[in-house]
């Protein structure tokens, strides 16, 4: 089973922009609005080849699903990284109409703790703990994926130990946030992470 996928379904809300070259071949930037299962959406950004789809096209408003995986890079600015995140492309295919039922945004990772677990408790009492995921690729590269655990997930995530292998199933979340540049500007940024639903160390897993 690898050990970066990712599902998502939902609607196309924004053209190509477009985002680096590698060996002739173009990849663009487009966003995926995704319901929840309450009222309202996840904003998935999605890196797409331009063999994959035209990407002169103006596809805003069809209904797509994407497969591929979760990966991010470091962004350079204002004197230090940014990790930024995308669902990159390997497949996309169109559909006419959305089911009701359809599991619109699914993802699975099996990866490595690489910072100790932050544990915390919100005023209305409930519990979260943030993780951050190496995700090994080809060629000695890895993703850097933040999860977020509620609960009884975020208890027991809380005595995760660096180094120690995990694996997650859950969602891709986007969250809009407020960045204080300086004393009077603040700018509005949205951060991306996995909503956990289940998470195990790998070792007690008996099989995938």
């Amino acid at each position: 089973m690898e050990n970066n996928q990712v599902t998502v379904m939902g609607e196309i809300v924004s053209g190509f922009s477009y985002s680096h070259e590698i060996f002739g071949e173009g990849f663009y930037m487009m966003d995926v609005r995704c319901k929840r299962l309450s009222e309202s959406y996840d904003m998935i950004p999605v890196m797409v080849s331009e063999r994959l789809m035209d990407v002169s096209a103006d596809y805003t408003g069809e209904l797509i699903c994407v497969n591929g995986q979760f990966r991010s890079y470091n962004r350079h600015e204002e004197r230090k990284n940014r990790l930024v995140l995308s669902v990159f492309a390997r497949e996309v295919s169109f559909m006419d109409e959305m089911e009701e039922s359809s599991r619109t945004n699914q993802i699975f990772l099996d990866g490595y703790i690489c910072k100790e677990p932050i544990y915390r408790k919100t005023p209305l009492g409930r519990e979260i703990a943030d993780l951050l995921l190496a995700v090994n690729r080809p060629y000695g590269k890895s993703d850097y994926i933040p999860c977020i655990c509620w609960g009884r997930n975020a208890r027991y995530a809380n005595n995760f130990k660096v180094g120690e292998r995990c694996a997650v199933w859950g969602r891709i979340q986007s969250r809009e946030y407020m960045k204080k540049l300086d004393e009077e500007n603040v700018e509005r940024r949205v951060a991306f992470e996995v909503s956990v639903s289940k998470l195990e160390l790998v070792e007690d897993i008996k099989a995938f």
